[in-house]
């Protein structure tokens, strides 16, 4: 596997982490080309030891000819030059949230849906960070037992908002009069339960992003999803509090049999000795952690989790880059 591959946003927090993710997993390159801003121009990046300068972002490079292009520079971005690079028979494979609810478009996550991207060119959305690390925990499971109902509560980390979130929380870590800027209020020391804006219906756009992701992912527009998206002061990894209703009533010790399972899930669920999964387990790691797992004391068919993840890798990077190593994997079937 010797691929051209193109990274558009390559000096963002997520940029970066899909050129770590593709020196990690040793992906073979012929040629890699770094797009940024033009006030990254001229700048270099280090890949495999080697300094590679960033280049412009322009329709005549978008229509070169790409294995596979990576966008990770937000909407508008995406909208303009990913159709731009798609049109011109390349893949291109979208970080934002421009296409994920374009029935045109494929929202992927390998592992449960992958098998959409046979013998397809074009535009692959990536989900969101908070959806593909809950689809993921809860994707054997619907398969087992078939999902009804979700209500979850995320708690998010600053890195979700970019390098403005992380220096904002640096900032009034170190300085109590640090004034907010990238969120509405205060971070440090704090829970907001804003994420995105707020829609007619009271529901934020990240809540709507949850909802309907699911359904996408899952194929099955009759789960119910009642999201609750909070940012809080961690620099790095997401966790949620999920509770599912099935159609079937889980058994616990099944439950974790599937669960333990799965290559790409952590099981961490021993209450007796501390044991639960938290944003430093989930650290620069590609699975999805679960603990917390109990039975609803009301209900036989609820079940509640804690689940946890590295959302710059597997809710962001690694499921892009996992996206195209699946892809290539199609080719040899």
């Amino acid at each position: 596997m010797t691929l051209k591959i193109g990274v558009v946003g390559g000096t963002g927090n997520v940029g970066r982490k899909i050129l770590q993710i593709l020196e990690e997993r040793e992906v073979g390159i012929s040629s890699l080309h770094i797009f940024a801003s033009e006030r990254s121009l001229g700048k270099k990046v280090e890949f495999k030891g080697v300094e590679l300068t960033i280049e412009a972002l322009t329709e005549e490079a978008m229509k070169e000819s790409f294995d596979y292009l990576f966008f990770s520079a937000g909407g508008g971005i995406s909208e303009k030059y990913g159709k731009i690079a798609a049109e011109a028979g390349n893949i291109v494979i979208d970080n934002s949230s421009q296409w994920r609810m374009n029935v045109d478009v494929p929202l992927i996550v390998p592992e449960i849906n992958g098998d959409l991207l046979k013998n397809y060119r074009g535009i692959i959305a990536n989900p969101n960070c908070s959806t593909i690390q809950m689809v993921s925990a809860l994707y054997p499971l619907h398969r087992a037992y078939k999902i009804q109902r979700i209500v979850v509560s995320t708690y998010q980390a600053v890195s979700g908002s970019g390098t403005a979130g992380i220096e904002e929380l640096e900032g009034q870590l170190k300085d109590g009069e640090h004034k907010p800027s990238t969120y509405p209020v205060k971070i440090a020391g704090n829970c907001v339960p804003h994420i995105d804006v707020f829609q007619n219906d009271g529901y934020t756009k990240e809540e709507h992003k949850m909802i309907f992701e699911t359904q996408k992912i899952l194929d099955d527009q009759k789960i119910q999803v009642q999201p609750t998206a909070v940012r809080v002061p961690v620099f790095n990894g997401h966790s949620e509090s999920v509770y599912v209703e099935f159609e079937k009533a889980p058994d616990i010790e099944e439950t974790r049999r599937i669960l333990q399972s799965q290559s790409n899930i952590v099981l961490m669920d021993e209450p007796e000795s501390l044991i639960y999964p938290t944003v430093f387990d989930a650290d620069e790691r590609d699975e999805v952690f679960i603990g917390r797992l109990r039975k609803d004391l009301f209900n036989v068919k609820g079940l509640s989790m804690w689940i946890v993840a590295d959302n710059l890798r597997k809710g962001a990077a690694t499921n892009a880059v996992e996206v195209m190593l699946y892809m290539e994997s199609l080719k040899k079937q």
